[in-house]
């Protein structure tokens, strides 16, 4: 039975994992390199929680039992009491598979890894670990508090025992799953992703401005946010990776970057994160850059 989950990367992925998981009544362990980034990640979930209290989604009581289970730390060793690990450090897989590698020695022969990976397949990062059958995708959504999805990724060697503990966790944590296949991408940013490209090719060729693009696709398609207004909240760099995931693995033109997504993402032009993407976040309201 899965009890105390660990999250590597106080990132905003990981820090929106470790705030669902506390929310369940998982006991957590959330682990990066510093404590000035812990405390940092610590803040967000804080005001985070905060605001679902504000808007009556949570109780202060709640919000208080919830932050009582979060433990953090910037050393593996205080994995040996975790059941499931959920990786989310940076979207690279060298990384990711040396981040699994230093870890696995710190586990009991018991305990589950995952990857919430949004593009590398989960059977080359499995093969790193001591323990394929034990490892599984569990791509979550940005942000975490807020979306409802969770796509688990299979990779060769995972059990369905694996599969279903999984399976159940989703549930407890008020998610719904969809299972994917072990390629690239998988399913959601197989199909997001290069529409997003397309938008930003729309732009590069001069078919209509950022706020047409955008106003475009909310008013046209019914889509809650445009394509541009979403890259800059995924960050620039993700969406670039991920297409070059694409189209490394595919061959295929349609999954080749837009030479103007590989320039925003050369000047540091990243999004949100960086307060400037295809929008200018620095003043009250967000201004197109082009």
């Amino acid at each position: 039975m899965i009890q105390n989950i660990g999250v590597i990367g106080a990132g905003q992925m990981g820090s929106g994992i470790a705030h669902v998981c506390m929310l369940a009544g998982y006991k957590v362990i959330l682990n990066d390199l510093s404590e000035k980034i812990l405390k940092k990640s610590f803040s967000g979930i804080d005001r985070s929680m905060e605001k679902q209290v504000a808007r009556n989604k949570l109780s202060a009581q709640e919000k208080e039992e919830a932050l009582s289970r979060l433990q953090t730390s910037v050393d593996f060793g205080e994995f040996k009491k975790c059941d499931l690990i959920i990786e989310a450090v940076t979207e690279d897989e060298t990384i990711k598979k040396d981040t699994f590698k230093k870890l696995t020695p710190h586990l009991t022969s018991q305990c589950l890894l995952a990857s919430n990976t949004s593009s590398i397949p989960i059977t080359a990062l499995a093969c790193v670990t001591d323990r394929p059958d034990k490892f599984i995708g569990m791509h979550f959504m940005n942000p975490v508090p807020v979306m409802q999805l969770v796509e688990i990724i299979k990779g060769i060697a995972t059990s369905n025992t694996t599969f279903h503990s999984i399976q159940d966790i989703v549930k407890r944590l008020g998610k719904q799953s969809v299972l994917s296949e072990d390629f690239p991408g998988f399913i959601v940013n197989r199909i997001l992703m290069p529409m997003i490209n397309e938008a930003v090719y729309a732009l590069f060729e001069g078919v209509g401005t950022i706020e047409a693009i955008d106003k475009g696709m909310r008013m046209g398609a019914n889509h809650p946010m445009g394509p541009l207004e979403l890259a800059d909240l995924i960050g620039l760099d993700t969406c670039a990776f991920i297409m070059e995931v694409l189209y490394k693995s595919r061959g295929e033109s349609k999954y080749k970057p837009c030479p103007l997504l590989m320039k925003y993402v050369e000047a540091g032009w990243l999004g949100r994160k960086t307060n400037r993407g295809f929008y200018d976040y620095k003043g009250e309201q967000p201004i197109p850059t082009r």
